[in-house]
């Protein structure tokens, strides 16, 4: 499975972004769309993530801020982030569940998501 982020850049505060995601390869069964980031020297951490019949879930941090969305017809999932903050700045990755012989995590290479001040 190959797994392809889009969409990020640099943005002043207040601005907009909407990441994309496209999977590809041996998709036949996919769960779970997650949007993870990771910040210079902090953990990675769930920012959305939704679910193969629609469900969402988002962290306090960007709740109100944040839709994730996904089409199934392109094994693709979206992330709209909107009021952005300097502290929203770091790498996005997408996380793709896929079932084979039990579900199996794919990760992107990451896309910069910058936000100055």
């Amino acid at each position: 499975v190959q797994v392809v982020e889009s969409g990020g850049g640099l943005v002043q505060a207040g601005g907009s972004l909407r990441l994309s995601c496209a999977a590809s390869g041996s998709t036949l069964s996919i769960g779970v769309f997650g949007w993870y980031r990771q910040a210079p020297g902090k953990q990675r951490e769930l920012v959305a993530a939704i679910g193969s019949g629609g469900s969402t879930n988002y962290a306090d941090s960007v709740a109100g801020r944040c839709t994730i969305s996904r089409d199934n017809a392109k094994n693709t999932v979206y992330l709209q982030l909107n009021s952005l903050k300097p502290e929203d700045t770091a790498v996005y990755y997408c996380n793709v569940q896929t079932f084979r012989d039990g579900w199996v995590d794919n990760w992107g290479q990451g896309t910069q998501v910058t936000v100055s001040s």
